[in-house]
């Protein structure tokens, strides 16, 4: 049986394409802040109905939601940046009381080579210098850039208020497109889109989380001066598949190796060891209930994410790959493998 392309592609069908394509165009550039936008708003939105139901006003509970979800990750962002500067600072102080020449000669003691010990403090000056100047330059870039990061989170905050104030709008909407011999894959599709997400969080965030909050108690108790401060750098590593928490647990163990604290040095990469063996069992235990999707697909996703919408891409990414298989999965059960024509 022929198609008539002809009878769909109405002078108004034709509109609505055109306009579409148009509208894409315009917020391609935003398009990863009002998608970001949409999926806080499903997190913010449970909150804010608890906090409706004793103030009776949508519009300033969902905004006390906000608030009260975006104050811890502003306090993490300043403490990280506090202890950043106090290390920082702790660096400079140790090396400016060091003499650079004292240390490269320490250190061509127990090398097979000779080096000139002036040519060589020269060089290690001058690349410091181009360091410096790098992030010197990189900084400037950062602030003249500061306008479009403000832009971003302009519309990333008013995406999450409209989506939470008005996304069951949004839904019917969208759901008033739909044909009514496909409700119900439209339905099921976008179940399987909630359990993506919540798969994502509890398997991903709630494990770093977890991992975080081992990581901070055991550093502690290993005596690190800044053991909170690596719990928190631990947490956010495990977010990033391709790392982990072995990066800072193996610099803490040739600290301890270089410092000729052996017994920690053990101690601290038996520890580490245990952080990464138990991300196996419990990323799988927390994204098992939600959805089941294979860890190869998110991996591509938390990978690959960054390189296409930046920083949001480790929660767009997978979040789209997953939405993808699982509208591939329930078009296959509901038309494919159910016998619907």
């Amino acid at each position: 049986m022929e198609i008539n392309i002809k009878q769909y592609l109405t002078p108004p069908v034709l509109l609505i394409i055109f306009l579409l394509i148009v509208s894409l165009m315009i917020v391609f550039p935003v398009l990863n802040m009002v998608i970001l936008g949409a999926i806080l708003a499903y997190g913010v939105r449970p909150v804010a109905v608890k906090i409706q139901s004793k103030l009776k006003f949508p519009s300033i509970s969902i905004l006390l939601a906000m608030i009260l979800i975006l104050v811890p990750l502003i306090i993490l962002v300043a403490y990280i940046t506090f202890e950043l500067s106090s290390i920082g600072s702790l660096i400079l102080n140790s090396t400016s009381n060091t003499d650079i020449n004292t240390v490269i000669t320490s250190v061509t003691n127990y090398l097979p080579w000779q080096f000139d010990i002036n040519s060589l403090s020269s060089s290690i000056n001058s690349s410091i210098h181009e360091v410096g100047s790098y992030v010197l330059n990189y900084l400037v870039k950062a602030v003249s850039g500061l306008m479009n990061v403000t832009l971003d989170l302009f519309i990333l905050i008013c995406s999450v208020f409209y989506f939470a104030r008005d996304g069951d709008k949004c839904f019917e909407f969208i759901e008033s497109f739909v044909p009514e011999d496909s409700k119900e894959f439209f339905n099921n599709t976008v179940e399987s889109v909630k359990d993506v997400l919540r798969s994502i969080f509890y398997g991903h965030f709630l494990t770093s989380l977890i991992i975080g909050i081992f990581g901070a108690i055991g550093y502690s108790l290993l005596g690190y001066e800044f053991g909170i401060f690596l719990g928190v750098i631990t947490g956010i590593l495990q977010l990033i598949p391709i790392f982990g928490p072995w990066p800072v647990y193996w610099i803490l163990f040739f600290m301890d190796i270089m410092s000729g604290n052996y017994p920690r040095a053990i101690i601290v990469l038996l520890f580490g060891f245990f952080l990464s063996t138990i991300d196996m069992y419990i990323r799988p235990a927390l994204s098992s209930h939600y959805a089941d999707i294979h860890p190869l697909i998110l991996l591509i996703g938390f990978l690959s994410g960054p390189l296409v919408y930046g920083i949001v891409g480790f929660i767009v990414g997978p979040l789209i790959l997953g939405i993808t298989y699982v509208v591939l999965d329930n078009y296959r059960k509901e038309y494919l493998v159910g016998g619907k024509q």
